[in-house]
């Protein structure tokens, strides 16, 4: 099996959004319950780093982020999201996905990256945590499900973060 990491492109979209549902199905992955159409998606994440794995020329994930706010002080903070096609889970991928993002992030100046992950996502936060990333704490009943197998239940979110060393902290 042959992973290739490269730039995301509109022409990704249908796999992209593909594997998004396949998320949003596990009940796991997102309060949303449905992806945003292209244009959307576009406009809310920041175009670079914005990136997809390939496994023999088929996408089969997909990372990107968006600006936590547009006050100049926490230009350098986004808040990513990581999705791996199904078939494609537990094969490496999404490790080769996470770590090719956060070289670009370092290189690009972020210096916080950070997420918010459903406690169940228990291969989500050994990923991220394998990677450098570490719990700030836990957002308590957050948020409350409107579909799936946890509909009408509030859910807790781990908050992570990974610190560049840009900031020598």
């Amino acid at each position: 099996m042959t992973i290739a990491i490269r730039p995301m492109h509109s022409d990704d979209w249908p796999a992209v959004e593909r594997i998004y549902r396949e998320g949003i199905a596990t009940g796991d992955a997102t309060f949303e319950s449905s992806p945003p159409g292209w244009d959307a998606f576009d406009r809310d994440k920041l175009p670079s780093p914005r990136l997809v794995a390939e496994r023999d020329g088929a996408v089969v994930g997909w990372v990107a982020a968006t600006r936590v706010s547009s006050r100049e002080v926490y230009r350098g903070v986004i808040e990513h999201s990581i999705y791996v096609a199904a078939a494609a889970r537990g094969h490496g991928v999404g490790r080769m996905l996470l770590a090719a993002f956060l070289e670009a992030t370092d290189r690009e100046g972020f210096w916080t990256v950070q997420s918010g992950i459903f406690p169940e996502n228990e291969a989500s936060l050994a990923l991220h945590r394998e990677l450098g990333f570490r719990t700030v704490g836990v957002r308590e009943r957050v948020g409350r499900m409107a579909f799936g197998p946890h509909a009408g239940r509030w859910r807790d979110v781990v908050w992570i973060e990974r610190r560049s060393g840009i900031t020598g902290v």
